[in-house]
């Protein structure tokens, strides 16, 4: 009998007691440094507040609500032929991807600390453009140009 798989319950942060937060610390950390991560996010948060003059936990809840992909494609084998099959994201997946995305492309760039350069990621994708908005429109048209397999989805 093959063991269910438990989703794992993460505890809300310390500063905006906010489950996403936490969530994008963990997925931010890298060798076991949490607290790394952690003084990352908040000094990214202290950057987006002076750049924006907003509410850095709203900034960054509308970059990943703007980076969350509605369809993904997945390879599907049929007979002998592999068709990439497009197919809505869940919930945990839709976010899990758009924190991804988020950090990948933060981390890519060059020459600025981290904090500065996950906060500038997060304003410009709050305002619907950058590298992961970018990211989600190439999935979204992958996806809307393999439409004709969406049958295969099972």
């Amino acid at each position: 009998m093959a063991k269910k798989f438990e989703k794992k319950i993460v505890q809300p942060d310390m500063k905006y007691d906010n489950f996403t937060v936490a969530k994008f610390t963990n997925q931010l950390m890298w060798n076991g440094k949490k607290k790394t991560a952690i003084r990352i996010i908040y000094d990214a948060f202290d950057y987006i507040e002076k750049q924006t003059k907003q509410d850095a936990l709203d900034v960054f809840l509308k970059a990943i609500e703007n980076v969350s992909p509605l369809l993904e494609i997945k390879p599907r084998r049929v007979g002998g032929a592999t068709y990439q099959v497009p197919v809505e994201v869940k919930g945990d997946r839709k976010l899990s991807l758009a924190m991804k995305w988020i950090i990948k492309t933060s981390r890519s760039k060059k020459g600025k600390p981290m904090f500065q350069k996950l906060g500038d990621e997060l304003i410009e994708a709050s305002e619907n453009r950058g590298n992961s908005v970018k990211k989600k429109e190439d999935t979204h048209r992958m996806a809307d140009a393999n439409r004709a397999f969406a049958h295969f989805a099972w």
